[in-house]
């Protein structure tokens, strides 16, 4: 007999929050694990709208007044999304990973918690996965990649063997990085950009190839 679906609440309301909400209502009966409840976002004019049939129940403040067994961020600026992962790890909240059915991903891939993949989004052997990381759209990631807590992996974005990319990166929609190449921590790769060589931390790289273009202030990763 298939267990009760976990009942999951999303955090955010945006577009993002919507391919979340869709990956959850567009897996097969057979395979469906949750059923969502609906979403908390603090922007108050997202309240009371309703998203693919489901509500805005109110503020994320709120969470804990809303019935629910487990809950996914889904807020693209990973900042926020990192914050927000670490209050709710605090509050014990049980974080689950959304991946849509027709994703491929390795039999020995790793995943940790709060992950999202993506339709049509290719995840190749050996690879490790953080906490509250995003693999977009279409994005390949080839084997034994190391991608570290809180990274965006943007839509379409291909990542040869043995990358890094570490915590709290950003790579630009449609980027490429060659094998054995590192992205440091809280960097952004501009869309569009080919990675040929490693990637300071701190810094928005962008180009072809990507060169450094500005480095971050600490409030710009805060």
């Amino acid at each position: 007999m298939k267990p009760d679906l976990q009942k999951i609440v999303i955090l955010g309301a945006g577009g993002h929050a919507q391919v979340a909400a869709d990956i959850i209502i567009s897996t097969p009966s057979e395979l469906a694990l949750y059923d969502l409840v609906g979403f908390l976002d603090d922007d108050p004019a997202a309240i009371d709208n309703v998203i693919l049939g489901k509500p805005v129940l109110g503020l994320i403040s709120e969470l804990n007044q809303i019935p629910h067994d487990g809950i996914f961020i889904a807020i693209g600026h990973n900042p926020v999304r990192a914050k927000l992962y670490q209050q709710s790890i605090e509050q014990e909240e049980n974080l689950v990973n959304l991946i849509h059915n027709s994703a491929i991903i390795s039999s020995d891939v790793s995943l940790g918690s709060g992950v999202m993949i993506a339709p049509g989004a290719i995840v190749n052997s050996g690879t490790v996965i953080g906490n509250n990381v995003i693999i977009n759209t279409g994005a390949t990631v080839d084997h034994h990649n190391r991608i570290g807590d809180h990274v965006h992996i943007a839509p379409g974005v291909h990542l040869g063997g043995n990358v890094i990319a570490d915590e709290g990166s950003l790579i630009g929609i449609g980027t490429t990085i060659i094998p054995q190449r590192k992205v440091a921590a809280w960097s952004i790769v501009g869309a569009g950009s080919v990675v040929t060589k490693d990637v300071d931390s701190g810094v928005i790289a962008a180009g072809v190839p990507a060169r450094v273009i500005k480095s971050l202030e600490q409030k710009e990763i805060e």
